[in-house]
């Protein structure tokens, strides 16, 4: 089964909120936000296969890890609630389309159905370039990535994948970089979810467009839209409390 961390506690009559993160990233970097939320319900962030402290796996299809998030749906009751940004909103839809009874509401951050035309293997040889071998602190490796990617808050981003004592990336770049189609792609599946479903994007994001509108609304009819002014792709990063509360609304106002 997949890592997790938990925030808060069960809630009798209450779903708890099951938190996936995109590619790259793990359950400890949703930890501030998985922690409000918690006031509410219980709070499981997950690491997904080949991240964080889950087991590494020979795939990386957006299938396999629809079943892994219901595998651990289906050790906390049989039901929840997701949350899933990117690569991990992705595999929240694909759980919602196949398996829609596990999922009673559905919030997508910043990713459509679709197949993407961008790729993310640059950052995947940034990692892969780094000479682990005299690293003694994250920031040792920080420096490195500096000569690969120009954004200094990815360098914090990615090394919070890094195991520094163990001298190796959390990230199974190998399959991740074998797989890199499938996790652009999107599965061919029918649908429809009939939950309530809120795709959140960021309203300087390019992922999320209104030529995207028609296949969301064929898989998700009763896909809500909202964007926060301003942030970009990581929008639960650059606006955490507006993005807590664009949640809390959606979930609020969806209740019963």
């Amino acid at each position: 089964m997949l890592n997790t961390l938990r925030h808060g506690t069960p809630q009798d009559g209450t779903d708890p909120l099951v938190i996936v993160h995109g590619l790259f990233g793990s359950a400890r970097n949703w930890g501030v936000i998985a922690k409000r939320l918690s006031d509410a319900r219980e709070v499981i962030a997950v690491d997904q296969r080949n991240h964080g402290d889950s087991a590494w796996q020979d795939s990386h299809g957006y299938e396999e890890m629809a079943a892994d998030l219901a595998e651990v749906i289906a050790a906390n009751g049989g039901r929840a609630d997701v949350l899933g940004h990117s690569m991990g909103g992705k595999a929240a839809m694909t759980l919602a389309l196949t398996q829609p009874e596990m999922v009673g509401r559905l919030i997508v951050a910043d990713i459509a159905p679709v197949a993407y035309g961008h790729t993310q293997m640059q950052f995947i040889d940034a990692m892969r370039a780094v000479d682990l071998s005299g690293i003694e602190k994250r920031s040792d490796a920080a420096k490195q990535l500096a000569a690969h990617v120009d954004d200094p808050a990815l360098h914090s981003f990615f090394t919070q994948s890094l195991d520094v004592a163990g001298k190796r990336w959390k990230l199974n770049l190998d399959v991740l970089a074998a797989e890199m189609d499938k996790i652009l792609g999107f599965p061919d599946l029918s649908g429809p979810f009939d939950g309530p479903t809120l795709f959140l994007s960021g309203g300087a994001s390019d992922y999320v467009t209104r030529d995207h509108r028609p296949a969301i609304r064929a898989l998700f009819p009763k896909a809500r839209f909202a964007s926060l002014p301003g942030a970009g792709h990581w929008l639960h990063a650059e606006r955490p409390r507006d993005f807590e509360a664009s949640v809390r609304a959606f979930l609020d106002l969806t209740d019963g």
